[in-house]
């Protein structure tokens, strides 16, 4: 009996080291100040140009002021390659991204939409390239921080706090919508980038001393050979497939998320105080509970049963539509709903770190993470669209639809009976 006594503790000893350590206090600081500007460009700038009266087809294409998401791996090596002239080789290029992230959010808020429309794009896109360029170097400095065994459970800390961040935007600042006046909020919402700022200030880097690529070609080049080289030019393919597809289902669910709620009638303090810190909180549940199975089960049988919770949790919303604004509903939809959501994410940036080689972080996570959010900006363009011409629950049902060639493809990416050594 005494081994497995021994066994059993030292399996103990290992989650708890896994689990208490410096490095996942970091990821929850990285995910918050990464999610945040993202949050304000989906769920609260939406709410407020409804509030102000722009129509749903062009809140759907303001979906396209996020492209920067989607061609953040064109500037990555540029990244990747030099080093800015303090605070080392990662810390500089965060702390650049993230003073500009504070500006750019504040002075959102000045701009009356029904004025200048074209303005707040304007300023968006600048949010987006910000926010984007952040990414890369965060991704990056996760990717050199996390030991492979700690993958699973840090990223899915850094996914978590990412949705935590989402109830600065999405719930308090809608909550103080009903009180001040907009430019106010913004500028409450752009001090919260100080998390970010301050912890940028006290970690070390990741690597003491950081051997960057030693020429733009070397940078932009070899991510790709490697990457391509590793499987072969097929399987590559396959594999950026997947990254578009498996989340476009409940990508596009929730692109107008705040507008939907607002056209079933619910008040926006009924979607600060319901829908988004219930579905903010179950997204967070969700994604630990997957990070801590993903500590014992592998990355590809959690892409698996979680794919499944995330593909049927989009009906939910389908019924919301139907049922019209009862709040035990909103708050059991979005439960739902998020809880696939934080899952799903939490596998999905768990394969991704899993795929990418330490060698060229910053040009592999920015090519994998920016394809993943192709179908958040892309096809999220025409939801508005879309749901003016079939309807709310209709436009749920396609969601869903959408949601399974993505599982499909994990037969070839992910197999469920694949030796799960390599996780």
């Amino acid at each position: 009996m005494a081994p497995d006594i021994d066994e059993n503790r030292a399996l103990k000893e290992g989650y708890r080291e896994a689990i208490l350590n410096r490095r996942m206090l970091t990821c929850v600081f990285t995910g918050f100040t990464s999610g945040l500007p993202l949050y304000v460009l989906f769920q609260l700038i939406p709410g407020w140009l409804r509030v102000e009266g722009v129509g749903l087809a062009e809140i759907g294409f303001f979906a396209l002021v996020q492209f920067p998401y989607t061609w953040k791996f064109l500037w990555s090596p540029v990244m990747d390659r030099f080093t800015l002239p303090f605070l080392g080789h990662r810390r500089g290029w965060m702390l650049l991204t993230q003073i500009a992230l504070l500006i750019s959010l504040a002075v959102m808020g000045f701009i009356k939409p029904d004025l200048s429309l074209w303005t707040v794009a304007y300023l968006s896109v600048a949010v987006a390239f910000f926010s984007a360029s952040q990414d890369i170097v965060l991704d990056a400095y996760r990717r050199e921080l996390l030991p492979d065994v700690e993958l699973g459970l840090g990223n899915s800390i850094h996914v978590q706090a990412y949705r935590l961040s989402g109830l600065v935007p999405g719930a308090l600042g809608f909550i103080l919508a009903d009180l001040f006046d907009w430019h106010l909020v913004f500028i409450v919402i752009a001090l919260f980038m100080l998390v970010g700022i301050v912890m940028t200030l006290v970690i070390d880097e990741a690597i003491k001393e950081p051997t960057p690529p030693k020429s733009m070609r070397d940078a932009v080049i070899l991510p790709f050979r490697d990457f391509i080289g590793r499987s072969g030019l097929a399987p590559a393919l396959l594999v950026l497939a997947f990254l578009f597809l498996y989340k476009l289902g409940d990508n596009m669910a929730t692109a107008l998320q705040s507008p939907f709620f607002i056209d079933v009638g619910f008040t926006l303090t009924q979607i600060g105080a319901i829908a988004k810190t219930a579905g903010l909180a179950a997204a967070v549940f969700g994604g630990m509970v997957g990070g801590l199975i993903m500590i014992k089960l592998s990355i590809n049988r959690a892409l698996w049963l979680f794919g499944v919770v995330q593909v049927v949790s989009i009906l939910g919303f389908a019924l919301l539509s139907e049922i019209g604004a009862n709040p035990w509903m909103l708050g059991i939809a979005v439960v739902f709903e998020y809880l696939g959501v934080g899952l799903g994410s939490a596998a999905l940036i768990a394969f991704m770190a899993r795929t990418t080689n330490p060698a060229f972080a910053a040009t592999q996570l920015a090519l994998f993470t920016a394809l993943a959010s192709v179908p958040r900006v892309f096809a999220n363009a025409v939801t508005g669209v879309i749901v003016e011409n079939v309807g709310w629950t209709n436009f749920f049902l396609l969601c869903t639809a959408l949601a399974i060639p993505g599982m499909l493809l994990l037969f070839k990416v992910a197999p469920w009976n694949e030796d799960s050594a390599r996780e």
